[in-house]
């Protein structure tokens, strides 16, 4: 079976204890609480940050547990934190917290560099390598919006609360990465002296140290994935794993037998799995898309508007939520597969952007899952089949929509068929 060798290529684990988080208002207090009982070290990698007042509870835990003698990396993206760099940085300054920068945009020019369209979108965080947090949950409020200020509804976003053994995946990701950034940054030498040794060979050893992953002995739930909770944390990079996630989502969807229920903002698949989606849809599965009805990005709206038509005539359901912004990143596969996570069902997710999703092969959670999943639905508007006067405009929709994905892409730096 596809989808289980891909599965435990990826390294599926027993024995994990995994908890859905409801927005910023869930998430932000278990990581508090999280990291005020950290005793060893806190990883933490976000995409973006606002200064906003929610977030400020995550930001003085982590200053308090540096304080305290706790080892504390800070990644940031460069671009999703652009307007808001300086301030986090002067938040962190002396306070014992290393926070590195991936990509930093210096200018225009950034611009002119293939590499910096390939954005750090991870919303990750490990503690002392017992807890994790996985999901699409920014440090940010949930009733802000960048673009659009203050809203009087939240953000409908999901994360995951972990620990077991598919922690340990989780810590070394986000250490790999910040060692990456922290090494390529420029920093001033008495930033870098709090957290480096000063001698040449105690630099060079912590080099080694830090480039190193350090093999684990596996656990009794490691040896046996057999064991509840299984779940695998997977992601998409621009070495390896280029197209993992999106390969995992297909393999379940061409097994699927009953349902297949995915929501995301962003969604413009690529043709194998649009054509996944179709096919499942014609063998009698009920396939049903929550995407946003309050557009954040007009372009993401009308990227997921021009497929719609042909995906209403194959027989998917497409609901668009309604009461507020839509930022979640979850599916559904019959009873048992679940998925939530960073990557949008669209070409920066897919195919450019680090992403991370954790899949879960649990029926207990599917159903916890399931049920945020259909209370989205009832707060949702139905779409029906666009008027035969709209046809030649879809059309004309998806020629410039695909133009664009296409040349986006080759900017970037990617070729081949999206």
């Amino acid at each position: 079976m596809q989808r289980l060798k891909l599965l435990n290529k990826a390294g599926l684990t027993g024995g994990n204890q995994i908890h859905l988080l409801e927005g910023a208002r869930e998430l932000f207090p278990s990581m508090v609480e999280a990291i005020d009982k950290a005793c060893r070290e806190v990883w933490v990698a976000c995409y973006m940050f606002e200064d906003t007042s929610a977030p400020q509870a995550v930001i003085q835990s982590l200053r308090g547990a540096a304080q305290r003698g706790v080892t504390v990396r800070v990644l940031v993206d460069g671009f999703g934190c652009l307007g808001t760099l300086s301030k986090l940085q002067a938040y962190f300054h002396h306070s014992g917290v290393a926070m590195a920068v991936f990509r930093p945009m210096h200018g225009w020019k950034s611009w002119l560099q293939p590499r910096h369209l390939h954005r750090m979108h991870l919303k990750l965080c490990s503690v002392d390598n017992e807890l994790a947090f996985v999901g699409g949950i920014n440090l940010i409020d949930d009733f802000f919006d960048p673009r659009h200020g203050w809203s009087t509804t939240p953000r409908l976003d999901f994360a995951l609360r972990l620990s077991g053994p598919i922690v340990n995946a989780v810590q070394q990701k986000i250490r790999s990465l910040w060692t990456r950034a922290w090494l390529g940054s420029e920093r001033h030498e008495e930033e870098k002296s709090q957290v480096q040794p000063t001698s040449p060979w105690g630099r060079l050893r912590l080099l080694i140290q830090r480039l190193k992953v350090a093999p684990t002995a596996p656990s009794a739930a490691q040896q046996d994935s057999t064991q509840p909770m299984q779940a695998v944390f997977v992601v998409r990079d621009n070495i390896r794993q280029r197209r993992t996630i999106e390969r995992h989502y297909i393999a379940a969807i061409r097994q699927a037998q009953e349902r297949v229920d995915i929501m995301s903002p962003y969604f413009y698949p690529g043709r194998a799995f649009l054509r996944a989606l179709r096919q499942a849809a014609a063998r009698g599965v009920r396939v049903r898309l929550v995407l946003q009805g309050k557009a954040d990005f007009q372009i993401a709206r009308f990227a997921a508007r021009a497929l719609y038509d042909e995906m209403l005539a194959r027989g998917i359901e497409i609901f668009e939520y309604q009461p507020g912004f839509l930022h979640a990143k979850v599916a559904l596969v019959d009873t048992h597969w679940a998925t939530v996570g960073s990557s949008n069902i669209d070409p920066l997710s897919l195919v450019l952007n680090l992403e991370a999703n954790v899949i879960v092969l649990d029926p207990h959670f599917t159903d916890t899952l399931a049920r945020s999943f259909d209370g989205a639905i009832a707060a949702s508007h139905k779409v029906q089949s666009a008027q035969p006067s709209m046809l030649g405009r879809l059309a004309w929709q998806r020629v410039v929509v695909a133009w664009c994905a296409r040349t986006y892409l080759r900017i970037a730096g990617r070729s081949g068929r999206y």
